[in-house]
């Protein structure tokens, strides 16, 4: 049974933290809408850099990524909501039943983990050039969450069974 609250729990806990990301983003419009806006105008990398054609100048263009990454960040949000409910209305159940319960909590972290990597480590650190930025840089919390956000999915992915703590 512990084992399960752990994982409960942690799911519970990302759940909290794209709750907080997502009021973040929307309260605080600006501040990572500037954090969107310059990595994609790659206006802080390696001067003479040959990448350079692939700056997006449009503040359209910046406004509809930004929006994307937040219509993602609250799917993922709702997703794990939803997961760790459906964990808590297992909890005591059989093994089985709890198994069967994990899924939309991995399609949580599932989403959460293609976040961090396609949108931040793969196009904005290499498509975008992110890397080169000592100002608007955010490999190394996007790395981050990545680990933290894959150590919980395979916690909870680890089969239970009705011997364990």
């Amino acid at each position: 049974m512990t084992l399960r609250a752990a994982k409960v729990l942690l799911v519970f806990a990302m759940a909290l933290f794209y709750s907080l990301i997502v009021l973040n983003n929307t309260t605080d419009y600006n501040s990572n809408f500037q954090f969107i806006r310059h990595v994609l105008m790659m206006d802080s990398t390696f001067p003479g850099n040959r990448g350079i054609w692939r700056a997006i100048n449009s503040p359209a263009w910046h406004a509809v990524f930004y929006f994307s990454i937040i219509a993602w960040e609250i799917s993922t949000m709702v997703l794990a909501w939803w997961g760790g409910l459906s964990l808590v209305r297992a909890l005591r159940k059989p093994a089985i039943v709890f198994n069967q319960a994990k899924g939309f909590a991995i399609a949580a972290l599932t989403s959460s983990l293609l976040m961090w990597l396609v949108a931040f480590l793969s196009i904005g650190g290499e498509w975008f050039l992110m890397w080169q930025s000592k100002t608007w840089n955010g490999q190394d919390a996007a790395f981050r969450m990545f680990t933290v956000v894959g150590i919980i999915l395979l916690l909870l992915a680890l089969p239970d069974t009705e011997s364990q703590p």
